[in-house]
């Protein structure tokens, strides 16, 4: 303990000078958003290649499962295939619910969190790919979040999972809308809140993405109704979703562009300044 009094003693003027120093860092970056966009970008690009080596070793130690699972789905396929009675070629899918290929970034997770109230995932795409903040992210069952910060070669995703996330959604069948939000609770279900209760509802409705956001597309799959609750003292419904996904085992992913996103906020923009 002595020695350590000593050192501080002897080094008094440097951790002086390394603690101002650090101060007036966090205040430059917390006043100017150049800065603070400086820093969570170059954040992103070291934890990116971080959780990116962390990545590959756990993809090297779990092969074996893998390799499980593909022999599975390899003889589900044949079955499939010898079994096929009509010989008609199924026509090709080119596009994901009228999104072209050409507007689609495959990538992968390489770092995901669902055990706090606010979850991010990191995606090994970014800036170079044509990654962009705003942008939906799916995978073959359904939503998995927002593109939120993009470095050169990484991207961080708001998920589903986040306390903070808001999306457009409806019920498929009769396409009443509402906000989707999770409660920080489970990470199978999230909540479809503000459902009118005009809507006929019951329980293993699916819950698709609305058409009244940039973001998604319409129609892409959520999950289905668990449970529906009157909300007190309103007219509105708040209904249990049960997610598609299981959102703690992500592995590929799709980005998908919005090219029109800017034109429509511009737009709308234009419209409140008219009439404000």
């Amino acid at each position: 303990m002595q020695q350590i009094f000593n050192f501080i003693i002897r080094n008094s003027h440097r951790l002086l000078f390394l603690l101002l120093l650090g101060i007036s860092l966090s205040l430059t970056i917390q006043s100017h958003s150049f800065h603070r966009s400086r820093v969570i970008n170059s954040a992103n690009f070291l934890s990116g290649g971080v959780y990116e080596k962390i990545n590959r070793v756990n993809e090297y130690l779990n092969l074996r499962a893998e390799n499980d699972e593909l022999v599975l789905e390899n003889a589900r396929l044949k079955s499939l295939l010898f079994n096929q009675k009509d010989t008609t070629k199924a026509p090709l899918a080119d596009s994901i619910k009228g999104v072209k290929p050409a507007d689609i970034i495959v990538s992968k997770v390489i770092h995901n969190t669902y055990n706090t109230h606010e979850n991010f995932i990191t995606l090994n795409s970014g800036a170079t790919q044509g990654v962009k903040p705003d942008m939906g992210v799916i995978n073959s069952l359904g939503i998995i979040g927002v593109v939120d910060n993009t470095s050169a070669r990484y991207s961080t995703v708001v998920s589903i999972l986040n306390m903070k996330s808001r999306i457009n959604a409806k019920i498929k069948k009769s396409n009443h809308f509402g906000s989707l939000t999770w409660n920080g609770k489970s990470t199978g279900y999230v909540q479809l809140e503000d459902v009118p209760r005009l809507a006929s509802i019951r329980k293993g409705d699916t819950i698709v993405t609305g058409g009244q956001s940039s973001i998604f597309p319409e129609g892409i799959n959520i999950g289905t109704v668990d449970i529906v609750y009157k909300k007190e003292n309103t007219s509105f419904y708040v209904i249990k979703v049960k997610l598609f996904n299981d959102m703690t085992n992500l592995g590929h992913v799709y980005i998908i562009k919005s090219k029109d996103r800017e034109e429509i906020i511009n737009l709308e923009n234009k419209s409140k300044e008219k009439n404000e």
